[in-house]
């Protein structure tokens, strides 16, 4: 459980838990299953199944010790005593959560060590910020994510070089864009104040606006001090202030202007443009954003092989293209190549004929983050000979993560039915919330007709009709495109 203190009374056969600290009710959790213990750290175990312990373990041995370190030196001691973690079958319904003591993390995203180490590098940030200071409100939770998105990036730097920092941030600050064309600038979503009226679902809140647009602004003002040690102790400062308490915006900017009273002489709380209120109010992108040129040196052999394949002629073009091995690439490098791929779809059938042949067998022994990009690029192609993959993908993963892309991505195009199948062969290995969500999704899809040029696939004639006989309010454009890119708690 997400405690301090855990006991056994065998006699009994009653576990007892307690935590010390004042916590939020949305950090009190449980997990129960067959779950064995191992040490990674002095202060760190994992949880898991028998048969991903070892794997878990090997993973993440003394790491975890080490991101805590760094983390204690930018801000200030870790409060809680133990950090656990407890790796939960795929089915899990978001990727992690912070809860205090025991990170809960699904088993899924051990395949990629990048992702891996990202995610509870994240959670390991959120025991500063979300957990010892916490957002009051939900309408305000970029002070929980925007700032536990920094920290998560300070940690990063500090570990693994600012050009690895600067690439995964890349990598996400294209997933913001993708998401604000899919919305519309105007979208009320893409505040950081999201103001919480009648038919507004919070769930909905949980989007990219809230970890970047509020990293960008927390980054603005570590940029305004000059000096990103200087913004490391004000946040010291800030959590010694505020720990195990909630706080508003207002709380964080006046103490920021308080620590540095050489910038609230300057008014840059008002400068024109870039104003704190603007910054917390206007919808749209992030005011400004961070300088990623230390980056470069990852993200432009992907802009290369990027340009590559959309270039004329496409047989030398393909030519230089596949001599580029990026079986030596790290995962972000790869999966923001996929996904500049994604945002040009749908392209030349030829082009896509030559991609399959070059990467198609590669990307099949990669992890399942670069898997789902090249079969999202299949279906937004309508490229059949791939196709298999997809059904093959969908009936092996039941993460929220790696199904609900694929599945609107099939639901918007021609293969409707092929999704309505796929669904029924395995929905009773998905978890109850992700399940109604992908009903949603098929219906919205099966009410829209396909389009009239592409022919659609036959699919098993025992497809029970009544499938989606419960059929949730349909859901605006909107709603499904907050749900495009993934986020971790």
């Amino acid at each position: 459980m997400s405690a301090t203190q855990s006991a056994y009374l065998e006699k009994e056969g009653v576990y007892q838990f307690h935590m010390e600290y004042p916590v939020p009710a949305y950090l009190v959790a449980l997990v129960a299953g067959e779950l064995v213990p191992a040490d990674i750290g002095p202060r760190s175990r994992v949880w898991a199944e028998p048969c991903l312990l070892s794997t878990a373990t090997s993973k993440l041995s003394g790491l975890v010790e080490q991101w805590l370190s760094i983390a204690e030196k930018l801000y200030g001691p870790y409060l809680w005593g133990r950090y656990d973690i407890v790796f939960l079958p795929p089915s899990f319904p978001i990727v992690a959560m912070e809860n205090p003591c025991l990170t809960f993390i699904i088993s899924s995203i051990l395949e990629s060590d990048e992702f891996l180490i990202i995610d509870i590098i994240h959670e390991v940030a959120h025991s500063w910020f979300g957990n010892a200071v916490t957002n009051a409100t939900w309408e305000e939770m970029w002070l929980s994510e925007g700032l536990a998105t920094y920290a998560q990036r300070r940690i990063t730097t500090e570990t693994y070089g600012a050009a690895f920092t600067c690439l995964e941030t890349a990598f996400r600050l294209d997933a913001l864009h993708r998401q604000m064309k899919l919305l519309g600038e105007d979208n009320p979503v893409s505040k950081l104040q999201v103001k919480l009226e009648p038919g507004v679902n919070p769930s909905n809140l949980m989007n990219l606006f809230t970890y970047e647009k509020g990293y960008c602004f927390v980054y603005y003002l570590s940029q305004l001090c000059g000096d990103p040690q200087h913004f490391d102790s004000f946040l010291r400062a800030y959590v010694e202030k505020y720990k195990f308490s909630s706080v508003v915006a207002q709380d964080l900017l006046d103490s920021f202007l308080n620590f540095f009273p050489e910038l609230k002489e300057q008014s840059v709380d008002s400068k024109a443009g870039l104003e704190f209120e603007r910054w917390l109010n206007a919808t749209g992108p992030p005011l400004a954003e961070p300088d990623l040129s230390q980056g470069s040196s990852l993200t432009r052999p992907v802009e290369t092989l990027f340009r590559l394949w959309t270039a004329e002629p496409l047989d030398q073009a393909a030519a230089s293209a596949s001599s580029i091995d990026i079986t030596k690439w790290k995962t972000f490098q790869t999966v923001l190549f996929l996904d500049r791929l994604l945002d040009g779809s749908p392209l030349p059938q030829e082009v896509v004929m030559r991609l399959s042949k070059c990467y198609s067998s590669l990307l099949d022994s990669m992890n399942a983050e670069v898997r789902i990009r090249w079969l999202q690029i299949v279906v937004r192609n309508d490229y059949y000979p791939d196709l298999y993959k997809v059904r093959r993908f969908l009936e092996s993963q039941m993460s929220r993560m790696y199904t609900i892309p694929l599945y609107e991505d099939l639901c918007t195009g021609a293969l409707k039915s092929f999704a309505l199948e796929v669904f029924y062969q395995t929905q009773g290995r998905l978890h109850p919330n992700l399940r109604k969500t992908i009903q949603q999704i098929l219906a919205q899809g099966l009410a829209s007709p396909a389009p009239t040029d592409t022919p659609t696939l036959a699919i098993a004639t025992d497809t029970p009709a009544l499938l989606l006989e419960d059929k949730p309010p349909e859901a605006t454009n909107g709603a499904i495109s907050l749900r495009d890119v993934n986020v971790s708690a």
